[in-house]
C-alpha cells in the first residue's frame, strides 16, 4: 500500500500519462482534482510553490511535491517499477 497522492485536472494530457503510468504499475493513490482557473489552485501552489499540474506527493519516499509529468513517470518506474 502506498501514500501517493496526485493533484491533477480533469481532461489535462500531462496528468493523464501519470494516472496511465500509475495504473499500469497497479499503484493506489489518493487524487486531488484542482480548479480549472491557475487563480483558484491555492491548495497545490502551497505544497508545490506553482500552480501546473500534474503533481505527485509520495510522503514514504520524502517527495514533497514532484512536478512535471515526464519526470513523475521517470520517478514512478523507477521507484515502483520492477
Amino acid at each position: 500500500m502506498t501514500n501517493l497522492e496526485l493533484y491533477e485536472l480533469t481532461g489535462c494530457p500531462f496528468c493523464k500519462k501519470v494516472t496511465r503510468k500509475l495504473d499500469e504499475l497497479g499503484l493506489d493513490y489518493e487524487t486531488h482534482e484542482v480548479p480549472r482557473s491557475h487563480g483558484e489552485r491555492t491548495e497545490v501552489k502551497e505544497i508545490s510553490g506553482q500552480t501546473g499540474v500534474p503533481v505527485l506527493v509520495d510522503p514514504d519516499h520524502g517527495v514533497d511535491a514532484m512536478p512535471e509529468s515526464d519526470d513523475i513517470v521517470e520517478y514512478l518506474e523507477e521507484t515502483y517499477g520492477n
